[in-house]
């Protein structure tokens, strides 16, 4: 299981990526991969091309975790803005920044045209969007900061359909991209099958070791995987403790399709000024119509329960700009990494030789994705990457102290939730699709009754570190606020860091009234 088995469905998901079984028997590779999103697929397809022998692990089918439930938005632009970066790690890690998100576009446009697959790759132009409700001041600092920095971009005048009254302002980056993030995934998967890779689905990754030189994998049914070295390409790393989950945040972000005449709207990537932002973008579906997709209304992850609101609220933002908007057929969730200084952390686990990472993807992660793979396989193959100290995961967070501290209360918070009065109901009273934690005893215990009317009963307590779960009624799963954990109805482990199930719980006094 992982995040497919979320309530919501994304446009993509309509896609199958691979077939692939469970592994069953020890293997031995060059490289073993955990992971089969962007990252992990693209870190394989790198490696492979290059001659390694591969393995790929995944806790469920072949990319379908969080890759499944993006936007896909390719972009040089940093979200964050160059003019933040700048302020917070300096020019010079901007420009680098700037040259790996180029380069990494560049290549996805490559790779699909040399292995002729078919995934909607498009050059088209983003515009970032003065939004009502802010100052035009944050434009006109990106783009000088910008042309400092010797990053294209162009001050535009032109009315888009996402302009509020009479602004008309927005910056515009020439040659971003878009595509269809599982039909890339699948063209990548049979292109590394036809190398020799090796892909495994429904194998969730317990534990990592070096031993006599070796990295091993073992998996939770007791398979092993030994190579040379690992790749940890898990959206949140499941290897680490605490290293990097103290330098990135978890967010929830929200996204919904609808189908739209074609040329109804100019084929672009459009994202707006607001905190959160809203970011849009077309699919095309056939020759009288395309899919809009429209995200945004993100929040701390496990901190609110109000999905289907958020939904309402994206659909309304799109309806009262697109007139031409016609019926809603996918709406989805995410949860995207913030790391505390605008760049992901992209390769050696710290501390590590031979144990590389991926995370931190921010609202760029099919970009950092596609990094990861030339930069990963650079350090595999020869050492070095010229992108290295950009992405460091072992790097400290320098400035921007504030956002590192305020993110870091979260999980004092969360902990003190154990010391304080919980909610006491009935878990009788719990209709299907409903959760909430109730108390046993001096335990906190998430009880939930899935849709099919089934209770369970789970320890509150994440496996990761301990905090406390949250319901998330629009996903079916508990959210962990923390470090950005996600569990099944019955406790299994969905996202990372968390690896293990919940734990199991006691029984509340009043359980046998409820049953």
């Amino acid at each position: 299981m992982n995040v497919r088995d979320e309530y919501t469905r994304s446009l993509w998901m309509e896609v199958p990526v691979a077939e692939a079984q469970a592994l069953s028997q020890t293997v031995g590779v060059d490289v073993a991969v955990i992971g089969s999103g962007i990252a992990g697929l693209s870190v394989a397809y790198e490696l492979a091309s290059r001659g390694r022998s591969v393995a790929v692990l995944d806790r469920g089918r072949i990319g379908s975790g969080m890759t499944a439930r993006t936007t896909a938005h390719l972009a040089t632009a940093l979200d964050d803005g160059y003019d933040e970066l700048v302020r917070v790690r300096g020019p010079d890690c901007a420009r680098h920044y700037h040259q790996s998100v180029e380069a990494a576009i560049d290549r996805a446009e490559a790779i699909q045209r040399a292995e002729d697959f078919h995934c909607d790759f498009r050059r088209v132009d983003g515009y970032w969007l003065l939004a009502r409700e802010t100052s035009a001041s944050e434009l006109d600092q990106e783009f000088d900061c910008c042309c400092r920095l010797g990053i294209p971009v162009e001050n535009c005048v032109e009315r888009t359909a996402f302009h509020s009254g009479g602004l008309v302002r927005s910056l515009r980056f020439a040659r971003q991209a878009r595509l269809h993030p599982t039909k890339y995934l699948a063209g990548l998967a049979r292109a590394l099958q036809r190398r020799g890779a090796q892909l495994y689905a429904d194998t969730c990754v317990a534990n990592i070791r070096q031993e006599r030189g070796d990295m091993v994998v073992t998996t939770a049914s007791g398979r092993e995987v030994h190579a040379a070295d690992v790749v940890v390409a898990t959206n949140s790393p499941v290897n680490v403790q605490v290293a990097i989950h103290t330098k990135q945040a978890p967010y929830r972000t929200y996204a919904l399709a609808a189908k739209i005449p074609a040329g109804a709207i100019e084929d672009a990537l459009y994202w707006d000024t607001l905190d959160p932002y809203h970011y849009v973008r077309l699919q095309p579906f056939s020759a009288d119509e395309d899919f809009v997709i429209i995200g945004g209304e993100d929040h701390k992850s496990g901190e609110a329960d109000d999905g289907s609101l958020r939904l309402a609220l994206l659909e309304r933002w799109a309806r009262e700009r697109l007139p031409a908007l016609r019926e809603i057929t996918h709406r989805w969730s995410g949860q995207v990494l913030e790391p505390a200084d605008f760049v992901g952390f992209i390769g050696r686990s710290p501390g590590e030789e031979h144990l590389f990472i991926v995370s931190g993807d921010s609202g760029q992660g099919i970009t950092n994705g596609l990094v990861a793979g030339m930069l990963i396989a650079d350090l595999i193959m020869t050492g070095a990457s010229p992108w290295e100290e950009v992405y460091a995961p072992a790097r400290k967070i320098q400035k921007n102290i504030g956002t590192f501290i305020s993110e870091n209360i979260t999980p004092l918070k969360n902990l003190a939730e154990y010391l304080t009065a919980s909610e006491i109901a009935s878990v009788e009273r719990l209709r299907p699709g409903e959760g909430r934690l109730v108390r046993s005893g001096l335990k906190k215990v998430a009880a939930c009754r899935d849709r099919n009317g089934h209770l369970h009963l789970r320890s509150a307590s994440c496996t990761h570190l301990g905090c406390v779960v949250h319901w998330n009624a629009l996903e079916q799963c508990w959210d962990c606020p923390c470090h950005g954990s996600q569990f099944a109805p019955d406790g299994t482990a969905l996202n990372g860091p968390a690896v293990s199930p919940l734990g199991e719980a006691d029984k509340p006094a009043n359980l046998e009234a409820a049953e």
